[in-house]
């Protein structure tokens, strides 16, 4: 999936930004542009572009690093921390963010890039001459166009349970080729109609795509992203039912242990993750989740640290806490041995820079199976107590009987950590984090600056409290 868009594509992609290597300083500049309708030609230039918009997933931007950190980092409070020296990310951690602030611009722009591929490839696919294929490319681009929606609407708006009347993000549904096109996307939409428009983009992902696709999005990817959808909606009967769609149809199964998941390729776990490998991946340096989160000498800034009550929070015989969280060298991963008057812990998932990273994998399929029967007083494929004991026996946690919808949501934090779910689990259980309630304007991402300053139609949509 990292394989570089042919010299073509990046012409459709639009824009192009690059960083120092220290401030992280955003520099912007509209590559030149050529006719949409030509870009695509042949059956292989459509693989191209899908292959290019996997790519710009893999981005630092997005899943290679911000779309994970950033909503844990929001969610800091007695979980982890920030020590690092880029004010972007300490921003975040803070709740200080500004309207200029870096992540919030590059993921926005990426995010959209990706969207445009996928619009493109939905506006020429008469080309494709395999019938099959172009059913498949279909899919994977309207995949692709609802999970980017999905992660745009949930960090740029007011979760969904503050009301779905609350401005969203712009939907981009056309196909862009020139600059100014795409310095317009257009106003704000509600929440509630881009929801509306994941549900619908997921659902035609789930019809057009195959059972199985090789190490890119099928059908089960999709309905994995429709069963977090309905969750975060609060529509538990929806998101029950695609949740027992996946567990029982999907072909995935549990890993043996709880390390193999981000230690194996593509592991029987995984409905869906970022393929990388030491030629490609997020990065190494300023970019990446391992860089970021480990402490090991040679790999990792050492710069996101496990909060010490969040680590004794653990059951002290559950696998997580023994094996994916460990002391690390304390400051910077230069040193050998643990700085002892500084002990710090790290998570053990992310601990190499070409790994893969799931997205999405089937234990959140059982906990949302397990947390939705519970509260609808149902038991759709299981009961909650069997749904939350498979989570808890891999990880050798006790056994609970009779759960609660707590008892779940705590388990949610135990398997989901440092996977980027727990502020958005915040959210639409309407939890505060530490003095902050869920719907605090300071919880939501500014619109960027550039982009204020350049789409006419959200002067004044800004979201409260950025300037």
């Amino acid at each position: 999936m990292k394989i570089k868009l042919i010299s073509g594509l990046m012409l459709v992609t639009l824009f192009a930004s690059t960083f120092t290597s220290c401030d992280k300083k955003l520099d912007i500049e509209p590559m030149q542009s050529v006719d949409a309708l030509t870009a695509l030609e042949t059956d292989q230039d459509f693989q191209s572009a899908v292959v290019g918009a996997y790519s710009i997933l893999g981005e630092g931007s997005l899943y290679g690093t911000n779309l994970i950190i950033l909503p844990d980092l929001l969610a800091s409070n007695s979980y982890i921390a920030w020590a690092g020296t880029f004010q972007s990310y300490r921003q975040v951690a803070t709740k200080t963010m500004v309207a200029s602030n870096a992540e919030a611009t590059r993921t926005w722009i990426a995010a959209y890039r990706a969207i445009n591929i996928a619009n493109t490839v939905l506006a020429q696919s008469s080309k494709i001459s395999d019938a099959a294929l172009k059913t498949q490319l279909e899919g994977e681009a309207y995949f692709i166009r609802g999970i980017m929606h999905f992660e745009l609407v949930r960090m740029y708006g007011l979760p969904y349970s503050a009301g779905a009347n609350n401005l969203g993000v712009p939907i981009n549904l056309v196909a862009v080729d020139t600059p100014d096109e795409a310095a317009s996307l257009g106003a704000r939409k509600t929440v509630g109609e881009v929801y509306t428009q994941v549900i619908s983009d997921l659902n035609a992902a789930y019809a057009a795509l195959p059972a199985t696709n090789g190490t890119r999005a099928d059908k089960y990817a999709a309905k994995a992203f429709l069963s977090r959808v309905y969750l975060q909606m609060a529509n538990y009967p929806a998101a029950r039912d695609a949740a027992n769609d996946v567990i029982a149809n999907s072909g995935a199964a549990m890993a043996a242990t709880v390390t193999v998941p981000f230690t194996n390729r593509n592991s029987p776990e995984s409905l869906f993750e970022i393929q990388q490998n030491d030629q490609n991946n997020a990065g190494t340096s300023n970019d990446g989740l391992a860089t970021f989160c480990a402490s090991i000498p040679g790999i990792g800034r050492a710069d996101v640290y496990t909060n010490n009550t969040f680590y004794n929070s653990f059951e002290a015989n559950d696998l997580r806490r023994r094996d994916l969280i460990y002391l690390g060298t304390g400051a910077r991963a230069s040193n050998s041995a643990p700085n002892l008057a500084n002990p710090r812990r790290y998570t053990g998932k992310w601990t190499s820079f070409s790994q893969n990273i799931p997205v999405v994998r089937l234990a959140e399929m059982y906990l949302t199976r397990a947390e939705c029967n519970l509260r609808e007083n149902t038991t759709v494929g299981a009961t909650p107590a069997a749904d939350l004991a498979t989570v808890r026996n891999r990880a050798g946690a006790s056994v609970i009987a009779n759960p609660t919808v707590a008892n779940i949501l705590q388990e949610r934090i135990f398997e989901l950590c440092f996977e980027g779910s727990r502020m958005h689990d915040f959210k639409r259980t309407q939890t505060s984090t530490g003095t902050f309630p869920y719907n605090d304007p300071k919880l939501v991402y500014p619109i960027p600056e550039r982009e204020m300053r350049a789409n006419s139609a959200l002067t004044g949509f800004q979201n409260p409290g950025y300037f």
